[in-house]
C-alpha cells in the first residue's frame, strides 16, 4: 500500500476510519438493546457473551467516545449513543450509598464486584466531563466533580504525592489493588496514575478549578521527578508508597501515551515554562520509543522486559498511541523521522489490525502478526477509546495550518 501523499490524504484516512468502520461497528455490535447499556463482551467472531460481567471501565470508555465524537462531527447518532451510555453509567455503575463508581456489574445492573478502583474512577471523571463538554449536562459535571473529591479524599498521598491504586466500597484502602492478576502487587502504579493526569486534564477544561490545576500539576510533575528515569527516558511502572520501583519491565505503550498526554495537561492548565518543560521530556521519552520499541514493519511492540532484552506484544491500543505520541513529537521537533514512524504505523494498522470483514480492529496480534482470535472485540477492557481517540487528534492535528 503506497503511503499517503500529503496530510489531507492521511487526515481523511483517519475520519473514513473513525466514522465509517469504528463508531458503526460500536453502535451496531455492542449495544445490548435488552439491558439499555453494553455487552458485556464480543468475540472476534461477533458472537456475544453476556455472562461477563460488564464494566465501568467499558462504560466510560464508550461514553468519552461518542461525546467526544459528537463534539468534534456533531452527528446526533452519536450524541445518541452518549446519553444512552451516561444513562447507564450513572444508573448501573454509581454507587447511590458511598459515591464513585463499582468496578463491574451484571446484565442487570447488580453490582459484581463493588470495589472503587482508582484507574475506574478516572474514566469516569474522562468521560463525565466528556459528556459535559459535548452537551453541557450540569449533572455529568456535578457527578465527575464528586469523583474528583472522592479521589482527593481517598486516593491521593498527601506525604508523598501521586495516588494509591484503589478502596472497597466505602473507601478504604484495599490489600490488594491490582487491577488484574497480571499486575504487581503495588500500591502506585504508573497506569493509574496516567488516567487520573487525562481526566484532570478534561475536567479542567470544563470546571476552571484552582485545587483541580494545582493537583493536575502535582500530578505532571510527579511524572518528571518520580515516575520518569531520567538515564533511559523510560517511565517506571510499579512503585510502593515511596516511589522505589517495584518492576523493571518497559511499557513502550504507556510510554508513548505519557508522552503527548502530559504535553497535553501542561497545555491546558496555561503555564508556558511548565509547558516548555514538557515538551523537552516529552520528546525525549518519543525518540526512546522510536529507537527501541518499533518492529521492522513499523508496529509497536507493547513492552519489554528486563529492560528491553525481550520486546512482546503487538495490541491495538499501543498502535493507537504510537500513531498519536509519534506524531506530537514531530510537531513539537519537525523531525522527519517522527514523522515517516506515525505514517508506517498507520500503514500497518490498515493492514493488520483493521477488520475488513467485522469491522473495528482487532485488538492483539499474535507473534506471527495474524490477529489472535481468543482477544474479543470488545469486553471489559477491550474498547474503542483509544483507537477512536487517535482519528480524532490526528484529524485535528493534520487539520491544522503550517
Amino acid at each position: 500500500m503506497a503511503l499517503p501523499v500529503t496530510k489531507e490524504d492521511l487526515r481523511r484516512q483517519f475520519e473514513i476510519e473513525l466514522t465509517g468502520n469504528i463508531l458503526p461497528f460500536w453502535m451496531t455490535h455492542v449495544t445490548d438493546e435488552a439491558s439499555g447499556g453494553l455487552h458485556g463482551a464480543v468475540a472476534a467472531d461477533l458472537s456475544v457473551d453476556d455472562d461477563v460481567p460488564r464494566s465501568s471501565v467499558l462504560c466510560a470508555r464508550v461514553l468519552w467516545t461518542f461525546s467526544a465524537a459528537y463534539r468534534a462531527l456533531g452527528d446526533r447518532s452519536y450524541l445518541a449513543m452518549a446519553s444512552r451510555t451516561f444513562e447507564d453509567l450513572v444508573g448501573a455503575f454509581w454507587d447511590p450509598e458511598h459515591g464513585g463508581l463499582y468496578w463491574e456489574v451484571d446484565r442487570d445492573g447488580a453490582p459484581v464486584a463493588d470495589r472503587k478502583h482508582h484507574y475506574a474512577q478516572a474514566f469516569g471523571i474522562y468521560g463525565l466531563s466528556e459528556y459535559h463538554r459535548a452537551t453541557g449536562d450540569e449533572r455529568s459535571l456535578d457527578l465527575a466533580r464528586r469523583i474528583f473529591e472522592k479521589l482527593e479524599a481517598h486516593a491521593f498521598d498527601p506525604a508523598l504525592g501521586g495516588y494509591f491504586e484503589g478502596s472497597s466500597r466505602d473507601w478504604e484502602r484495599l490489600d490488594d489493588p491490582r487491577l488484574s492478576s497480571e499486575d504487581v502487587d503495588a500500591p502506585k502504579s504508573m497506569n493509574t496514575m496516567l488516567h487520573i493526569l487525562e481526566a484532570y486534564t478534561n475536567l479542567l477544561r470544563a470546571w476552571d478549578h484552582a485545587r483541580l490545576k494545582v493537583q493536575l500539576r502535582g500530578l505532571i510533575e510527579a511524572f518528571l521527578s518520580r515516575i520518569l528515569d531520567p538515564e533511559t527516558s523510560h517511565f517506571g511502572t510499579f512503585f510502593d508508597d515511596a516511589w522505589r520501583p517495584m518492576a523493571d519491565a518497559v511499557s513502550y505503550g504507556h510510554d508513548i501515551e505519557a508522552s503527548w498526554l502530559l504535553c497535553r495537561a501542561a497545555q491546558v492548565i496555561g503555564d508556558s515554562p511548565l509547558r516548555r518543560t514538557v515538551e523537552s521530556f516529552s520528546v525525549a521519552v518519543a525518540g526512546a520509543v522510536l529507537n527501541e520499541g518499533l518492529d521492522d514493519d513499523g508496529s509497536l511492540f507493547t513492552e519489554s522486559v528486563a529492560r528491553g532484552d525481550q520486546r512482546r506484544g503487538k495490541d491495538w491500543w499501543t498502535q493507537a498511541e504510537a500513531i498519536v505520541g509519534l506524531y506530537n513529537a514531530f510537531q513539537l521537533t519537525g523531525d522527519s523521522r517522527f514523522f515517516d514512524a506515525t505514517r508506517r504505523c498507520w500503514e500497518n494498522v490498515r493492514n493488520r489490525f483493521v477488520d475488513p470483514a467485522g469491522g473495528d480492529w482487532f485488538k492483539r496480534l499474535t507473534p506471527d502478526g495474524t490477529p489472535d482470535p481468543s482477544s474479543p472485540k470488545a469486553g471489559p477492557w477491550e474498547c474503542p477509546y483509544h483507537h477512536a481517540r487517535a482519528c480524532l487528534e490526528m484529524m485535528d492535528r493534520l487539520g491544522e495550518q503550517d
